[in-house]
């Protein structure tokens, strides 16, 4: 099934900063799923592709019917039966189903439809007697954007058997699920400020507590309690102060105060990150999330979950994980050694060509370096690709300073990348770079100085880097270049990154740009 990103690259224009947000909602939304027993999906007009097309068709012609939004995300509670057996991710509705999808989005509040009973457009699951299905649109904002159209729209179906009233878990679950939702609407949830939870976080039905403006305990779910419990707490958590409690019950004082503080700052309307505390060999995690009315604090919620037997497997799998650290750990060095041969090996040469080849090949080998430096301490196959190209830049600066002072500067970012990515993608860089240090500025001229230019999409990365020297040489073609280092890049780009680079003169002023296009979407 393709991904979040893949479908907003395929059939949307969406920028970054929508593609960041519909992430970190998406991200978070399993929670907003269970507490409000409902399907979520979460809907986007299709910019590219059959709707784009659309609009070249002659007025004479009668167009076809064209998709207009497309699902790119759905959610199932884990706290009820889902109406949805099958994936809606991926299917489409016409300008006239999504007619109401739309109203939604150029609203600015939530829009109950009501019972829904649309069999071919929703292929639900046969309702036992009593149920209906009732919907809900919720539009999906940028924080500060106010009124703006909404850049998606959220659908909530929630399963109503009306049989019997709701128990108090129920209430409570709704009730926080309809702050959150009131949220999602104005652009205040997710934050802006805090990273998505991606990996296993407290969900619902792990333990919820729900805090007035005060901080005090308004609702406890069983399971919360029961956390509670295993920290040595055996009383009633009813009209307690949480931070207060909570601080007195945590052994060490740093973790306590830390933890209390995040509680108290998200009654106050502060996002935080989630904590983990250990106590009485109990090991539990603890996840605040403001509530807002209006833009007002108006509560938490408190999300734990009782994590020691999780805890005590994940020891098991430190010594794997110490040993790929190791192994990156000593690639790394073993690189370096390499390098420090190549550059011993190039003082003691006499020839001029043999020494420039010799520390061409100190800087590749000291760029792959830096990508296994960077993985020997990161928790996963990714790296923070930013972080290695600030360490690179000075590097390449400092060879081409010998002759004349020389400045590059990054624009933009790179973002998180895999290993297999980043590895050719800094060679790549390296060596277009040095490129243009070398061969843009003729002896007699001033300094030098080339821009990386960044912009990155769902669909692609896009590398620009350009210089204010003389340009490209009359007749260049980079098909045609022998240069080893052209072709280097060539190959790393064409056969490792499945993009494409181009070389031309710039069209604003004088010098050249070079142009590197990666494809972000799954490659074969």
């Amino acid at each position: 099934m393709s991904t979040l990103t893949e479908l907003l690259a395929e059939h949307t224009d969406a920028s970054g900063q929508v593609v960041e947000h519909l992430q970190r909602l998406v991200s978070e939304w399993q929670l907003l799923s269970d507490l409000s027993f409902s399907d979520l999906t979460l809907w986007v007009p299709i910019t590219r592709g059959a709707a784009a097309r659309a609009d070249s068709v002659p007025a004479a012609l009668t167009p076809p019917a064209t998709p207009a939004l497309i699902c790119v995300s759905q959610a199932r509670p884990t706290t009820g039966s889902s109406a949805y057996p099958d994936d809606l991710v991926g299917r489409t509705l016409d300008a006239a189903a999504a007619a109401p999808l739309l109203a939604a989005m150029r609203g600015t509040d939530q829009v109950l439809v009501g019972q829904i009973d649309d069999a071919d457009r929703w292929p639900t699951r046969p309702l036992d007697a009593g149920e209906r299905l009732v919907r809900t649109l919720i539009p999906v904002r940028l924080p500060d954007t106010g009124a703006e159209p909404a850049i998606a729209v959220l659908v909530q179906d929630t399963v109503d058997r009306g049989a019997t009233g709701p128990s108090a878990l129920e209430v409570a679950y709704l009730d926080a699920a309809q702050s959150l939702l009131d949220m999602v609407a104005v652009g205040s949830f997710p934050p802006r400020e805090q990273p998505g939870e991606l990996h296993t976080g407290p969900r619902a039905g792990d333990g919820l507590l729900r805090l007035d403006p005060d901080g005090t305990v308004e609702y406890v779910s069983p399971n919360a309690l029961s956390a509670y419990h295993r920290l040595g707490y055996a009383g009633d958590l009813i009209g307690m102060q949480l931070a207060t409690l909570t601080r007195s019950l945590v052994g060490d004082p740093f973790d306590a105060a830390e933890l209390a503080a995040r509680i108290t700052g998200a009654v106050s309307g502060r996002p935080g990150l989630r904590m983990e505390i250990e106590a009485r060999g109990a090991v539990v995690l603890f996840r605040s999330l403001p509530l807002l009315i209006g833009g007002a604090p108006a509560g938490a919620l408190v999300l734990v979950r009782d994590v020691t037997e999780v805890r005590r497997r994940d020891r098991a799998l430190l010594s794997k994980d110490a040993t790929i650290r190791e192994i990156h750990h000593r690639v790394k060095n073993n690189l370096q050694t390499v390098a420090a041969l190549l550059r011993l090996q190039a003082r003691r040469s006499g020839e001029e060509s043999v020494r420039y080849a010799l520390n061409e090949s100190v800087r590749r080998v000291s760029s792959i370096a830096l990508v296994h430096e960077t993985l020997s301490t990161a928790p996963d196959d990714r790296v923070d690709l930013d972080h290695i190209v600030d360490r690179l830049v000075p590097m390449l600066g400092e060879v081409a300073a010998a002759e004349r002072p020389a400045r590059v500067q990054r624009e933009g970012s790179f973002g998180v990348l895999s290993a297999d990515v980043a590895t050719p993608l800094v060679m790549v860089l390296a060596e277009v770079v040095q490129n243009a240090l070398q061969h843009a500025y003729p002896e007699s001229g001033e300094g030098k100085q080339v821009q990386v230019r960044i912009e990155r999409s769902a669909r692609e990365l896009v590398v620009r880097v350009q210089d204010d020297g003389s340009g490209l040489p009359q007749g260049f073609s980079l098909e045609r270049s022998t240069g080893l280092g052209l072709q280097i890049v060539r190959t790393l780009v064409d056969s490792e990154l499945g993009g494409s680079i181009s070389m031309r003169s710039r069209e604003d002023g004088p010098g050249s740009e070079a142009e590197i296009r990666i494809p972000l979407t799954r490659r074969s």
